[in-house]
């Protein structure tokens, strides 16, 4: 049985049509990119590289942009999801690309902010992504897709797509 809380972040995330089997198929490859993006995010929190912001921020925007040509999907489709016979994931819905773009602006923001020598703007941006990359990883919950619904005047949908949310209400 798939909990609540999973329900309500497909839907938060543009999967509105998705029945709970259908949803429970596809979110372990949702968690796929975040996975990825919050390793190198930690790796460059550490090693202090503004490049690898740089770099990964280009890479996000082209998912954002070019969702067909998402790096993230295509890898996880060949080397995860078809030799185990999983779901692949298809094209991402509007509130994911949004999101993908909004996490690639905050490493944008990073990468200027070290490069500039501002330590505590990038110290700032890179705890919000650190807790908006946890959100989503371990709380089934994406800022970005909710600030996306929030910012098209759907205040309601978007507040039942939080993960504590009983249920989800359609726009």
């Amino acid at each position: 049985m798939t909990s609540q809380s999973v329900l309500n972040f497909m839907k938060q995330q543009g999967f509105e049509d998705d029945s709970p089997s259908a949803c429970a198929n596809r979110f372990p490859g949702l968690g796929f990119q975040p996975r990825v993006v919050g390793i190198l995010v930690v790796a460059g929190i550490i090693l202090r590289w503004p490049a690898l912001f740089l770099s990964l921020s280009g890479v996000l925007y082209w998912c954002a942009f070019l969702p067909l040509l998402n790096p993230f999907e295509a890898f996880y489709n060949a080397v995860i999801a078809s030799p185990s016979g999983r779901p692949l994931l298809g094209l991402a819905p509007t509130p994911r690309r949004f999101a993908q773009g909004l996490a690639a602006t905050f490493l944008l923001a990073i990468s200027l902010a070290l490069w500039e020598g501002w330590l505590i703007t990038a110290y700032s941006v890179e705890a919000l992504l650190v807790v908006a990359i946890s959100a989503v990883l371990f709380g089934n919950f994406c800022l970005g897709a909710y600030l996306y619904h929030l910012l098209r005047g759907q205040a309601s949908f978007a507040n039942a797509t939080l993960p504590w949310a009983r249920t989800s209400r359609g726009q």
